[in-house]
């Protein structure tokens, strides 16, 4: 897999691709980031890719010269599965989502900033919008650096124990159940018995009801959305320049 990150700020990414999982998965030459500097692709010799919104609004809004030329220049290297934007107003990333995009070759990413994009970017290259959550962040990067982990962590190989992906909050629409390690008792505290005895059928039924019920107490509306769509329905825009 290949990612390409189109930012103002390259060395505030570096940093969270220089540890833990996502260093490793480059060491494995599982994965490859690319950092791409916006300023570069600036026309002014101040090096800036924003203007004022035309209307009189407040606030600054990401060119669209400079973003459209990072973005061709990289289209003629190479196709792209999905090229994304990091919008307060996207999708919500899901897991389903995470799942989905872990499968691509290669993914381009376009930090958002200021008041937004240009919308004519939104239009003809956007392919999908991913929002962390209902709240505005400074910038992009750091939604970026989220998404490229939940994506990352997933490609076969990255993580050692591929099984333990697998059994993650959310894969199946549910939170994870409860985990202890050793020791058996601490403090009188005592790690449940299921769990000692060795029998793997009572142990997954064990860890399937406490699953059900940590649901139902944390996240309820998981459940509802699992009754309504047991299936990913999540969808992508088409990019109109494919």
């Amino acid at each position: 897999m290949r990612i390409d990150i189109l930012t103002l700020f390259p060395n505030m990414m570096n940093m969270f691709f220089e540890e833990s999982i996502l260093k490793r998965a480059q060491k494995k030459g599982l994965v490859e980031v690319h950092f791409h500097d916006l300023h570069d692709y600036s026309l002014t010799k101040y090096g800036s890719v924003d203007d004022y919104p035309y209307g009189g609004a407040a606030g600054m809004v990401m060119a669209v010269e400079p973003l459209a030329n990072c973005i061709e220049g990289l289209q003629k290297e190479r196709p792209y599965d999905d090229i994304i934007y990091t919008a307060p107003d996207g999708e919500i990333l899901s897991q389903p989502m995470a799942n989905q995009l872990s499968l691509a070759q290669n993914l381009m990413i376009l930090c958002g900033h200021y008041k937004g994009v240009d919308e004519r970017i939104r239009e003809h290259f956007i392919t999908r919008e991913i929002s962390i959550g209902d709240y505005v962040l400074t910038g992009g990067e750091l939604a970026t650096a989220v998404i490229c982990d939940a994506i990352i962590r997933l490609v076969p190989g990255v993580i050692g124990d591929e099984q333990s992906a697998l059994e993650d909050s959310f894969q199946d629409g549910l939170v994870a159940p409860p985990e202890y390690t050793r020791p058996p008792e601490f403090r009188g505290w005592k790690v449940p018995d299921v769990l000692l005895s060795g029998n793997h059928a009572k142990i997954e039924q064990w860890r399937m009801e406490q699953a059900i019920q940590r649901t139902k107490e944390r996240r309820p509306g998981l459940l509802a959305d699992l009754k309504a769509s047991p299936h990913d329905n999540t969808k992508t825009k088409k990019n109109k320049q494919q």
